[in-house]
């Protein structure tokens, strides 16, 4: 989260004041709160680090105690815990960073999953949460008029990349929920995305598009993009 809100920081702050805009920028590394009794804990599937082969493997196992799996043909990683994210730690300092017209660079990959102690302090875990529903819960938390996600297409699809794709302007909430369900968007892709556009509707939220970063423009004024409604 520093060392990447760093570099977004300063690209976006200098490309801001070649604008003429006067608009600071900040990063604020986040933490997320999990709940330690998670399912998850008990069933890591989340992917991270290096690729190992099948001999460090072995000996990953044996030595350290960590769950290696293949990863799509292409070698072996660890994989850690992916539990839900239920709130953030810094939530009142982003809200007051954007009353003050801030743009707050925060919960970056997802944010740093930590659980809550007895005695009501912070303690980290081992876990990686995953980005987009980290992010449907601090837009809901911060009352956004609208949670824009940003992905590698122009607008929600099923049948994807066959000849039977067909995209969509918009959709509603529980077609969405029924296309999830009929395998039309998959956990490492879209899937992760309609399920937090799904989370922030349903907790208080109003609206959601998703859009390539490319095609954000065109996609705010109406003119591209998919609109998740309820």
């Amino acid at each position: 989260q520093g060392q990447m809100g760093y570099m977004i920081q300063q690209s976006l702050q200098n490309r801001l004041i070649r604008e003429g805009y006067t608009y600071q920028v900040m990063t604020v590394v986040t933490q997320v709160v999990v709940d330690k009794e998670d399912p998850a804990f008990q069933h890591p599937t989340k992917p991270i680090g290096p690729f190992y082969s099948k001999e460090e493997r072995k000996k990953i196992e044996q030595e350290r105690g960590w769950k290696v799996v293949e990863d799509s043909g292409r070698g072996y990683r660890i994989v850690v815990p992916s539990p839900m994210p239920l709130r953030t730690v810094e939530t009142n300092i982003i809200q007051m960073l954007l009353d003050d017209d801030v743009v707050v660079i925060a919960a970056g990959g997802g944010g740093l999953p930590v659980v809550i102690e007895p005695n009501h302090t912070y303690k980290e875990v081992d876990a990686v949460v995953d980005k987009d529903l980290a992010s449907s819960v601090l837009a809901r938390e911060i009352q956004a008029d609208l949670f824009v996600i940003l992905t590698g297409v122009d607008k929600v699809a099923i049948n994807f990349n066959t000849p039977e794709e067909k995209t969509f302007d918009e959709l509603h909430v529980d077609e969405a929920m029924a296309y999830f369900h009929q395998g039309h968007f998959p956990a490492g892709s879209m899937g992760p995305k309609i399920k937090a556009a799904v989370d922030f509707l349903e907790n208080g939220g109003s609206e959601v598009l998703i859009t390539s970063i490319q095609e954000v423009g065109e996609a705010l004024e109406g003119n591209n993009g998919t609109r998740i409604v309820k």
